[in-house]
């Protein structure tokens, strides 16, 4: 049995085998790397520069819509019941609830989003992952900003959507970067799987 409900499978799924032990300690690896992207971090107020959405929307691409969104529903619920896995090793249900708190809900939407089209065959071409990293970061960004501009702005969505413009300029490098990273390996494991 697996978690994995698509028909075509995911680059992971050419390199591992199909099971739900399988299922179960991807989703826990794709946490562990968002939790650690989120301790590299640039310090800014209200809210910090963080490497999170490179790896939510890796593993959204790397794993799938099912297991990518699981993945992220774990982080959320491992750093609401204490563990200092959110940016800057912060921990509780106030995150969730605070500034930052749309953004990581915004990242299970946006990792199914991305694993889906990476389902659909997007993530072994540049120009469609680059596209579907720019649908994923839209997608982060849309229930981000309505939340920090309600909970640090006094409910200004302009000034907050301007206060987040430099975040939005290294999430399209990252995009760009995590577009050529993807299609190269699918090619190196096309090269060694055949």
């Amino acid at each position: 049995m697996s978690l994995l409900l698509a028909t075509r499978p995911t680059i992971i799924d050419r390199v591992v085998p199909r099971s739900l032990a399988v299922d179960v300690a991807l989703v826990v690896s794709g946490t562990a790397l968002t939790a650690v992207a989120a301790q590299l971090a640039i310090p800014t107020s209200p809210v910090p520069f963080t490497f999170q959405t490179l790896a939510v929307l890796l593993v959204g691409a790397t794993l799938g819509s099912t297991r990518g969104a699981l993945s992220m529903a774990l982080y959320a619920v491992l750093g609401a019941i204490g563990l200092p896995i959110f940016s800057d090793a912060s921990h509780g249900v106030s995150v969730l609830f605070g500034a930052t708190g749309g953004f990581i809900f915004g990242f299970i939407v946006a990792a199914a989003l991305v694993g889906y089209l990476a389902e659909k065959n997007w993530s072994s071409n540049a120009l469609k992952m680059f596209a579907s990293y720019a649908a994923g970061s839209v997608v982060i960004y849309a229930v981000g900003i309505p939340v920090l501009a309600a909970v640090a702005f006094g409910g200004d969505l302009a000034s907050t959507t301007g206060f987040m413009v430099p975040f939005m300029v290294w999430d399209v490098v990252k995009a760009v970067a995590a577009g050529a990273l993807l299609p190269s390996a699918w090619a190196l494991v096309k090269k060694i799987k055949g």
